[in-house]
């Protein structure tokens, strides 16, 4: 084998090597810092925080729709499972509820259009016990986000809805 099909070899093994370093690395990357900026560098685990109204200028992690009232959860399962649930909103109904595991994989949704009167569920760890009769989520990982969106196109239902999402829950069981 001559020198510069050696180092061709060597070039595809490296970019190879570095491709798949660089998809199974990013994602965890990329939740990380959505996790961190959510959850105001960890302040703000096991409950909601609520977004306020969207702008052109509001880019906390993507560039969110302007007609949704958002909350998150940044969850962290290493002490049991956690009780998650989101209230309609009365005035338009409407309510997605989205579980993301660490790795940026969508692993559970919900809508109010499943669940009208409300979204309830357990979230846990494979393993940990979890009540019966109510739906549970299995995390893959110990942290993740739960993302509320709220359909808001304007400002009187933004209010309905922030009141709604005011109610969520992200806690610990009891």
């Amino acid at each position: 084998m001559t020198h510069r099909a050696k180092m061709i070899l060597a070039f595809l093994a490296a970019a190879a090597i570095g491709h798949v370093g660089l998809v199974l690395f990013m994602p965890h990357f990329l939740m990380n810092v959505a996790m961190d900026r959510v959850s105001q560098d960890g302040k703000l685990i096991n409950q909601f925080a609520f977004g306020s109204r969207t702008t052109q200028n509001s880019r906390t992690v993507v560039r969110p729709s302007p007609d949704l009232a958002y909350a998150t959860c940044v969850y962290d399962l290493s002490d049991g499972p956690l009780l998650i649930e989101a209230a309609p909103s009365p005035e338009q109904g409407y309510v997605s509820l989205s579980v993301f595991a660490a790795n940026t994989d969508n692993i559970a949704v919900f809508d109010t259009s499943q669940s009208p009167d409300g979204i309830r569920f357990v979230l846990a760890k494979e393993g940990q016990a979890t009540p019966t009769g109510v739906k549970v989520v299995i995390s893959p990982s110990s942290r993740g986000i739960v993302l509320d969106r709220r359909l808001a196109p304007n400002a009187e239902l933004f209010a309905a809805a922030d009141q709604a999402r005011r109610s969520d829950k992200c806690q610990k069981l009891t």
